[in-house]
């Protein structure tokens, strides 16, 4: 019985190339003007991720190869050149789950995500869906105006996709949701991302039932996709399930959808795909990716189990995506796709302004913090946005504070509010109020009918003034408003910064979205190639094995 002594050899070089091979069954055969054994061709030779790369070694010397081909050993015969180990070649297309790139007519399993006030831009939806990679438009917080003309200008510019729109839940408006889903049906909208939704609605159950129908071959045919964000298992068991049977109901009753689509809805699970948010910016749980993703893929298993759906829900994360090394960790441990967020807000195409791009671009990991969210205040509910360089989150903290502690604004003792108006407000708080009820006398009067006779809603709505508009400085540049900048942003801003400093892409004017897709997923296949050498027993050292941004393309 052979030991391990005599089955592993040990080999090493100059260049700090080392490695216990296994006895191989196999010869490389080829032409030895192919192998390279300087440093700067070897790196070249790793990647060439289109190729098989071979680890040889030749009187004394190990090299590297991408060329020649693999024979048996044959018997009585010593080859001139000794096999330590190889790999394959490897594709980007090869990460992730095949049935995510043929259901979205994609090229690889790469997302980025919805932000809201039109920061995820039309230009950059349109920029990456040209280069069949899907994009979520950052549907949150605007007007129907103005999400109609994106509509139009989207699928113009994509008439063949791909594309998605953001459904962005609303329980305190939930009027707003209606009218989205009601311009996604016009308009024949077939992807969305819901986000933050804390149950399921009737608006997001009629989305998904009223595009059903039956094929040629009475198999159910889903029209409308749903990607649901989510960071709670008991959020996601919703999405995971097919709709509840009450809201069907209704639906039906309201003539919304048919008999037909209601008994077909209650067969399919309410998402194609789940987006395990971990620590992301704007609306987060700050979980860690690491516990949350291996949950919620066995959650899925389980009611998967149950249902024996045909086509299972794709489970893909967000949060904290934003270098080669935690695009292919999310990989490795069952990620159908990933989604960035953060990184893609300092690109070129980003709604965001010129002065919130260069800041960005300067955030570190503990530049960011936790700050009250405007859509559901009351609630208490935060976001995480960056701090460097803005006042707004201490800002925004102070009037969650005020409004927790104090019944009406008039409670608030006066040294307090002339604070709020001259530093936070600027103007008088009489003359937010007025601005507020203008707006709600347009947009939603029964709310200001409420806040007429409710001192702490008036006072909530004064607040979420400024909690408004201070993203909206941020992506239209307010002058004078740099401090209060409402800037949504996760520590993987600042591992982006890191991974890039002294390239090309250490530049916002530099960044594109297309680029920065291009580059995470080109090196994460390089990464698990260079992975897969170290498990066999070669020992890299770090300049080999390293990953930055080049300024050209490795692979299409």
């Amino acid at each position: 019985m052979q030991t391990v002594d005599t089955v592993l050899k040990k080999h090493s070089n100059a260049l700090g190339f080392s490695t216990y091979s296994y006895k191989q069954n196999q010869v490389w055969k080829g032409s030895l003007e192919s192998i390279s054994f300087e440093q700067s061709a070897i790196k070249e030779k790793l990647m060439v991720l289109d190729k098989p790369c071979y680890i040889v070694q030749v009187a004394g010397r190990i090299g590297v190869t991408n060329e020649g081909y693999l024979s048996p050993v044959a018997h009585g015969t010593t080859a001139q050149v000794e096999l330590l180990t190889f790999v394959p070649p490897i594709r980007i297309q090869q990460l992730g789950d095949p049935n995510f790139l043929s259901s979205h007519g994609v090229k690889y399993a790469y997302v980025t995500g919805a932000m809201a006030g039109g920061i995820a831009s039309e230009e950059m939806v349109i920029a990456l869906g040209k280069q069949q990679i899907l994009s979520s438009f950052g549907a949150g917080g605007l007007t129907p105006e103005r999400l109609e003309a994106a509509i139009n200008h989207i699928q113009q510019a994509l008439p063949q996709g791909p594309y998605a729109f953001n459904l962005i839940h609303s329980p305190n408006e939930p009027a707003i949701e209606r009218r989205a889903v009601g311009l996604y049906l016009k308009y024949q909208v077939t992807t969305v991302e819901a986000s933050a939704f804390l149950d399921l609605t009737p608006n997001i159950v009629y989305y998904r039932a009223a595009g059903l129908s039956l094929n040629d071959a009475n198999q159910i045919q889903i029209k409308n996709k749903v990607i649901a964000k989510i960071s709670r298992r008991e959020v996601a068991t919703k999405f995971l399930q097919p709709a509840p049977a009450k809201i069907l109901k209704e639906l039906v009753e309201q003539r919304l959808i048919t008999e037909l689509q209601a008994t077909l809805a209650a067969k399919v699970p309410m998402a194609d795909d789940i987006t395990v948010e971990a620590d992301s910016g704007g609306h987060t749980d700050n979980r860690p990716l690491v516990c949350l993703l291996p949950s919620m893929i066995a959650l899925r298993d389980d009611i998967q189990s149950q249902y024996h759906y045909q086509t299972p829900v794709r489970v893909g994360v967000a949060g904290g995506i934003a270098t080669p090394q935690s695009a292919l960790a999310a990989f490795m441990m069952g990620a159908a796709y990933i989604m960035t967020g953060s990184i893609n807000q300092s690109c070129i195409e980003s709604g965001a302004c010129e002065h919130t791009k260069k800041l960005l671009a300067q955030a570190e990991m503990a530049d960011v913090m936790m700050a009250p969210a405007a859509d559901m205040f009351e609630m208490g509910v935060k976001l995480q946005v960056l701090k460097r360089g803005t006042m707004f989150p201490m800002r925004a903290q102070k009037l969650f504070e005020l409004y927790r502690t104090y019944d009406s604004i008039e409670d608030i003792p006066l040294a307090e509010r002339e604070k709020l108006e001259k530093q936070v407000f600027r103007k008088s708080i009489a003359e937010v109020w007025e601005g507020t009820a203008a707006y709600l006398s347009q947009k939603n009067p029964e709310k200001l009918g409420k806040a007429v006779n409710n001192s702490k809603l008036k006072m909530a709505l004064i607040f979420r003034w400024y909690l408004g508009l201070s993203s909206r400085w941020s992506s239209s540049g307010e002058k004078g408003r740099e401090v209060d900048y409402q800037i949504w942003c996760g520590p993987a801003m600042g591992s982006f910064n890191d991974w890039v400093k002294g390239s090309y892409l250490s530049e916002p004017k530099n960044r594109r979205v297309v680029d920065v897709a291009d580059q995470i997923m080109t090196g994460a296949v390089f990464l698990y190639r260079i992975q897969s050498l170290k498990i066999q027993g070669l020992q890299i050292p770090n300049y080999y094995s390293q990953y930055h941004p080049c300024s050209t393309r490795l692979e299409s």
